[in-house]
């Protein structure tokens, strides 16, 4: 049993992904942003950094700290920990490659690369203001952002054009994993920005193609999140 706060189109997303995919047992608690619940006090004794998500396992012991209701578990902040933590406990998935396995490395190598790059690059496009105390350089932020968004798509566009000619329809290869899912999450987030994930042709169709997985489907109707930008012309 978990329990996910989360915020709709949140970092939260890639874990609920998860979460339903392999057909666990949670319950969503909402964080509402609007009201800045997230830095609460309540909400800062699961998770210091006062951000978006946060998952309780309660096979796990630990207070949570959060009120009798939710009982035990252990708190994990960070989505990417929280994915690995859940690929790694429910392995029989095959969201995560086998230990050993040559895909596991690259696993690994993809996952900090959207996290630490492409996401990273996007909080800074998306919060200029928290990187300049001069209010009139947020526009050259914002634009140099764009660019750095782009070349970080580019790079994954290359990896999805190299896995076509060899007939692999993922990141890493044939099946999906919990990369396809982070990524997903994070080009939703990007379809505002020009150029586009979608101005990329291979990004696009495997896009295209992922939109219309049942998990991404039904996750994004729990959250309300469109899809229509995804939906093939």
């Amino acid at each position: 049993m978990y329990t996910l706060f989360y915020y709709p189109n949140n970092a939260s997303l890639a874990p609920h992904f998860l979460l339903h995919h392999m057909g666990l047992s949670y319950d969503l608690v909402l964080v509402d942003k609007k009201s800045n619940a997230q830095k609460s006090p309540a909400y800062l004794t699961l998770n210091p950094a006062g951000r978006i998500p946060t998952l309780i396992d309660h096979s796990l012991e630990g207070p949570v700290g959060l009120g009798a209701d939710l009982k035990s578990g252990l708190a994990i902040f960070e989505s990417p920990a929280i994915c690995i933590h859940l690929c790694e406990q429910h392995p029989e998935h095959g969201l995560i490659p086998a230990l050993g396995s040559k895909e596991r490395p690259l696993f690994f190598q993809w996952l900090t690369y959207l996290n630490n790059t492409l996401q990273a690059e996007l909080m800074v496009r998306y919060y200029p203001h928290r990187h300049t105390d001069d209010e009139s350089t947020i526009p050259n932020i914002v634009a140099a952002q764009n660019e750095r968004i782009a070349d970080a798509l580019s790079v994954i566009n290359a990896q999805l054009e190299s896995n076509c000619r060899e007939n692999k329809a993922y990141l890493l290869g044939d099946t999906v994993t919990a990369c396809d899912f982070f990524l997903f999450m994070l080009v939703e987030w990007s379809l505002p920005i020009t150029p586009s994930p979608l101005h990329f042709d291979c990004l696009a169709a495997y896009l295209k193609r992922l939109a219309a997985h049942p998990t991404v489907v039904a996750v994004c109707e729990i959250e309300q999140i469109d899809l229509t930008p995804f939906k093939p012309c």
